[in-house]
């Protein structure tokens, strides 16, 4: 190949083009891969110290091998991590159990706090289902700074408690308590009231929402064992394995607070049958919640079937003079007394 000006040029042209593109500040390849790196570790970082503090605040002991079966980064990039969080002075081995520090404490709580408002957030002003609303909060907790956190906290009017009960840190790591006990615990012909649903582990979760257990309903026990809690609740009877049940908080009821034991959900009203609305349950928030009162789900109000789809679901109400359709789940959200 013969020596020419011009391929020296175009040589010289790449170089410098690669150059410029592997190393430009902020977009460079160079430092996509750096701060990419760096993200990854602080996520690893976070998730470690929300892990501890859920394993401590349970009174369970974690080793570093229980802990990288639970995050989902290599086993290498985490031990690599914690090593650094010990440096750090975030957590400390006692023998092979790992222990949040003062400083690592401080540090979960901001993540947790992050993390609730997020789902509480989700809940009030958004259509997510709420299924999505843990995954997505996941993902912002990693995002949000302070200050955006304290925003966020101001708008939605400084939250006690996030969508599943569970107790929203302050910015100053002040925690309220959730006032009940597990399930199973109650005995038999208990009445109280659902404070608290846990989401984790996600497979729990999931069943206890295809129940169709809501916050906030008073429940009644009627059988509890080994094998089995059952349970009344507006109307509906629920059977859960114990294991399922642990995952749900009740605040046994003193007698002049239990509500009239007739109330029952809106979807299990039948044709020709009359009601009066009583209220609607907790677990219709923010949008949700301020449609139907705007549609006349108000309490006091008559309510009774008006048409029937071919799949009983919808159904429509007749409300005020006006027939409105609700799904069926939509409807276990509206309490009612039969008339």
């Amino acid at each position: 190949m013969t020596y020419s000006p011009l391929n020296s040029l175009i040589i010289f042209a790449i170089v410098i083009l690669f150059i410029y593109l592997f190393f430009r500040p902020v977009k460079g390849w160079y430092w996509l891969i750096v701060n990419n790196f760096k993200s990854n570790e602080k996520t690893i970082i976070e998730d470690v110290l929300k892990q501890l503090y859920h394993y401590e605040n349970s009174g369970k002991h974690v080793d570093i091998n229980s802990l990288t079966g639970v995050l989902k980064f290599s086993n290498n990039l985490v031990i690599d991590v914690v090593n650094k969080m010990s440096v750090n002075k975030l957590i400390q081995f006692d023998g092979d159990i790992l222990r949040l520090t003062n400083a690592g404490r401080d540090y979960a709580l901001r993540i947790v706090r992050v993390h609730r408002l997020w789902e509480k957030y989700l809940a009030e002003k958004t259509g997510f289902d709420k299924e999505e609303w843990h995954e997505r909060a996941e993902e912002m907790e990693h995002k949000l700074n302070h200050e955006e956190t304290d925003l966020l906290a101001s708008q939605l009017g400084n939250p006690m408690f996030d969508p599943h009960g569970d107790p929203i840190p302050t910015n100053t790591g002040l925690i309220a308590k959730v006032d009940g006990v597990s399930m199973p615990l109650l005995d038999v012909n208990s009445i109280g009231k659902i404070t608290h649903i846990e989401d984790e582990p996600d497979i729990i979760y999931k069943q206890i929402l295809a129940e169709n257990i809501h916050i906030g309903s008073q429940i009644r026990v009627v059988e509890n064992n080994a094998e089995r809690v059952i349970f009344y609740a507006e109307g509906e009877e629920f059977k859960l394995a114990p294991i399922v049940a642990a995952n749900i908080t009740v605040k046994v009821l003193e007698e002049a607070h239990i509500k009239e034991d007739n109330m029952v959900r809106l979807s299990s009203l039948q044709e020709n049958e009359l009601a009066k609305i009583v209220g609607i349950s907790k677990e219709c928030r923010g949008d949700n919640r301020r449609r139907l009162l705007d549609l006349g789900f108000v309490k006091g109000t008559d309510i009774q079937i008006d048409l029937l789809s071919p799949l009983m679901n919808p159904k429509a109400y007749l409300v005020k003079g006006t027939s409105i359709a609700l799904r069926n789940n939509q409807a276990s959200k509206i309490l009612i007394q039969k008339m």
